[in-house]
């Protein structure tokens, strides 16, 4: 029985889904307002959450690029410093080292400046030679300090230096801005509601009438609320749709300076759009979020047209 009705089930309810629709092609300009209010309150987050994508795109890059720099003692040999070079090699928390010697650390030091002729007027070499340190890339935080404080204790070496600031402030800021961009989301996904609400709201009061004589002659709550959550469907889709189109031309507009900049620095990175994925998260998003409006709005006034 229940595979007979349900050909006329689906029929009646993609009956109401064009129902719908229809009734929003009557007024084109209030539900292009609609949507187009939909579609940037969702698309903001979305964009927000791209960039942030990108960001630690660069910033995982760097993480991979930090080095440790230990400068040994001006008494260090070649010799020694290249044993101490082969010596390291064998620690599980090094991927790699490069030895520097004093004379390449001047002649580096020397093409970088330019100041020839204010070192030709040194008496001697004021560099220490260097050991170039690279951490494996699955090297924490806390094993790239450790490691820090064991290279401070050899006896060759005069200073172990890392930059660990900058990679916690990275950290910190990206941490920052998936918790900004989080509430951010909370934020407009609320007001996406709130708008789909009001609309349906009104749509209710306008059809009362209609709504009386439905239940007059046997409507339920649940037919009669059928076309308003398609109503909040059409809307939450295509403000997602908007939102996902909103989002291309914005990444349109700013790739090009992007790509610009990051030549100036000989870069090859390149902006990841997510267009796919953000295909179907979107409108899927935002389909979600207008049947929910929609739901509750209804769910709200309905209760209160009865019929006399």
């Amino acid at each position: 029985m229940l595979s007979l009705n349900l050909p006329n089930y689906l029929l009646r309810h993609l009956q109401v889904m064009l129902y719908s629709l229809g009734q929003l092609t009557r007024t084109p300009v209030a539900s292009v307002m609609t949507v187009l209010v939909i579609g940037i309150a969702i698309a903001l987050p979305a964009g927000l959450y791209v960039m942030l994508h990108n960001i630690e795109k660069v910033t995982n890059q760097w993480d991979d690029a930090s080095q440790i720099s230990v400068f040994l003692q001006h008494t260090t040999n070649d010799s020694r410093g290249k044993q101490l070079a082969s010596q390291l090699t064998s620690w599980p928390d090094i991927e790699s080292v490069d030895y520097r010697s004093a004379s390449e650390a001047l002649n580096e030091f020397r093409e970088l400046s330019g100041m020839d002729e204010i070192l030709d007027t040194l008496p001697k070499n004021p560099l220490p030679p260097v050991l170039l340190i690279h951490p494996t890339k699955s090297a924490q935080q806390e094993a790239i300090q450790q490691l820090l404080e064991r290279l401070q204790a050899m006896q060759e070496v005069e200073l172990a230096e890392l930059d660990m600031a900058w990679l916690q402030r990275l950290r910190t800021i990206n941490e920052t801005g998936q918790r900004g961009i989080t509430i951010i989301a909370v934020l407009l996904s609320i007001s996406v509601l709130l708008v789909i609400g009001n609309t349906i709201r009104l749509a209710i009061l306008s059809r009362q009438t209609e709504i009386k004589v439905i239940k007059l002659v046997g409507g339920t709550n649940a037919f009669v609320r059928r076309p308003f959550l398609y109503t909040g469907f059409w809307y939450g889709l295509v403000g997602g749709i908007i939102a996902w189109l909103t989002l291309l031309i914005t990444l349109l507009a700013i790739n090009g300076p992007i790509n610009k900049l990051a030549s100036l620095y000989e870069s090859q990175f390149n902006l990841e759009w997510l267009s796919g994925q953000m295909f179907i998260s979107l409108p899927l998003f935002g389909l979600i979020l207008g049947v929910m409006g929609a739901w509750l709005a209804v769910g709200r006034h309905l209760n209160d047209i009865e019929p006399s």
